[in-house]
């Protein structure tokens, strides 16, 4: 049996198990069109219908039923084959792990490298990137993204919500307080459609911009140098010292991704850094 064999008969197991396609891809961290596929895929290769498409869902058929049993023997077989197979093999080499510059610079660099302690065979590449790196061509292992992918053969954990808020030297803000006119840290044009720049630029309404940038660690230091007000998100303003969070509602919440392709999940080391990187943004939730 190949692998994407036992994919498509742990995907039919799944569905049976979890009620319905939506459930089971939920469970399995999965797109719906994915475990569709699989089925399809399955169904040819036993020449099987093993559900009918209703309306309200899913219904297994009675074929499906009297090869649930077998199924379960070979699910059973092949945790056991890759158990095995895991236990021989070493978690070693490189990892390649694609992240905005600003997470990378204030969690990840002090925080993943740590959670891999007890791997020191795994070889940490840490990419600071303002662009998405393509997962689907091996630019790296994983990536950290602030969208979803919809792509077909990948898969996304969500990692956390980012929140963000006004933040400015409590110097500059006492003084603006007394005073008005504000000047505001923006965002340069690559960013000018994120949520945290739509955001400021309604907020502005036409007041000052004394620097933008696309650098969320130069805006923090513009804003801890007393220049002005920008909108950070909280893990940022909490690795700069020197800024307070203003008394001014912001809505923005940006949801974090961990992205990987299907085959490369796969692989020992890879799933071992996933895993880490998961442990590092629970255990730091209160800072996003």
């Amino acid at each position: 049996m190949s692998l994407n064999d036992w994919d498509h008969v742990r995907t039919f197991l799944g569905v049976v198990d979890a009620g319905s396609v939506s459930a089971a891809a939920r469970a399995m961290q999965v797109e719906h069109t994915t475990v569709a596929r699989r089925i399809d895929a399955l169904e040819q290769q036993l020449g099987l219908r093993l559900f009918d498409r209703l309306p309200r869902g899913w219904a297994l058929t009675a074929e499906a039923q009297a090869i649930v049993p077998t199924a379960r023997a070979v699910e059973t077989q092949m945790f056991a084959l890759l158990s095995a197979a895991q236990a021989e093999v070493p978690l070693a080499g490189t990892v390649r792990v694609s992240a905005p510059p600003a997470l990378v610079s204030c969690l990840l660099a002090q925080a993943l490298p740590a959670a891999l302690a007890r791997h020191p065979q795994i070889g940490l590449e840490l990419l600071a990137e303002t662009r998405t790196a393509d997962v689907q061509r091996r630019e790296a292992d994983i990536a950290i993204r602030y969208r979803k992918p919809d792509a077909p053969g990948l898969v996304a954990k969500s990692l956390g919500t980012v929140h963000y808020a006004l933040y400015a030297a409590p110097h500059y803000a006492a003084r603006r307080a007394r005073e008005g006119g504000w000047a505001y840290l923006g965002f340069d044009a690559s960013l000018k459609d994120a949520p945290q720049s739509v955001w400021l630029e309604r907020h502005a309404q036409g007041q000052r911009c004394a620097m933008r940038s696309n650098d969320l660690l130069a805006l923090a230091a513009a804003a801890r140098a007393g220049l002005g007000a920008a909108v950070l998100p909280s893990y940022v303003a909490q690795h700069v010292r020197g800024l307070e969070q203003l008394d001014v509602p912001c809505p923005v919440q940006r949801k974090l991704w961990l992205v990987m392709h299907e085959d490369v999940r796969r692989a020992p080391r890879v799933r071992a850094t996933a895993d880490a990187l998961t442990g590092v943004f629970d255990a730091q939730a209160t800072l996003l």
